[in-house]
């Protein structure tokens, strides 16, 4: 699979078969998330790889709209780490880089995967810290549920030409070459 078709292909994957995924894979996520660029190179991040599915279940039952860790067998937790920043206010931009290229690389990889928000939500952000003991000087930015998918799900085509302006606001954007 190519990038574009990653990009175009990708869906949030929320239900997934029970078996865990295997070190290897769960190393090539990481070596992903490793890869996101980043503000001045800081990289402002420190990741946990849950593979406790006692705990993902938990944290299921106890954030609402978080069903999907009910059959996760694995989450990477996402934290920022704002005191590695080179540039201040940009931590934000660059664990969101962090994630989307997991969730891109779970994809390649034939699993499902799916962004669950949690910073800036102070409810999300205390139940991960305090089941993954997260320390106070770090921000729980996003927890990536991963699986085998037990579900597939269609590619959705999400161009919007409404949203394009061309040079100023309001100049529609036409694209002669289109490659859709």
């Amino acid at each position: 699979m190519d990038v574009l078709d990653a990009i175009r292909t990708r869906r949030s994957i929320r239900k997934y078969r029970p078996e865990p995924v295997p070190p290897a894979m769960v190393h090539a996520l990481l070596q992903a998330v490793f890869a996101s660029p980043s503000a001045m190179d800081a990289r402002p991040w420190q990741f946990v790889v849950i593979d406790d599915t006692d705990l993902l279940r938990r944290l299921g039952a106890e954030m609402p709209h978080c069903e999907m860790l009910l059959s996760a067998p694995l989450g990477v937790l996402i934290c920022a780490d704002p005191a590695q920043e080179r540039a201040p206010g940009f931590w934000p931009q660059d664990c969101a880089a962090a994630a989307q290229n997991l969730l891109l690389a779970a994809h390649h990889l034939g699993l499902g995967a799916v962004w669950i928000g949690l910073y800036p939500m102070d409810d999300r952000m205390e139940a991960v810290r305090r089941a993954v003991a997260v320390p106070p000087e770090m921000v729980p930015f996003a927890l990536i549920a991963v699986g085998f998918p037990a579900e597939q799900l269609s590619p959705e085509n999400r161009f919007d030409p409404r949203k394009l302006h061309h040079n100023r606001w309001g100049c529609p954007f036409t694209n002669e070459g289109k490659t859709e």
